[in-house]
């Protein structure tokens, strides 16, 4: 199974909309997830769920931490 993000993280912390941007295909295993995976290129992602926004960071500890 994967599941695909095409949400890019922009320079003021908002969705990149830009259409040439880099699809991203992540590969999970059953519920799990490898954090490696979502932050190879940025140290900050948003997850949008519903109609709230939420971002969860990679801190310099190697500690994740989500925020809404």
């Amino acid at each position: 199974m994967s599941a695909t993000s095409g949400d890019n993280i922009g320079a003021a912390g908002g969705h990149a909309e830009n259409a040439s941007e880099a699809t991203k295909t992540l590969i999970m295993r059953g519920n799990r997830l490898d954090s490696r995976d979502l932050f190879t290129t940025e140290r900050e992602i948003i997850i949008a769920h519903g109609e709230e926004s939420y971002r969860l960071r990679l801190t310099s500890q190697n500690k994740l931490i989500l925020t809404k």
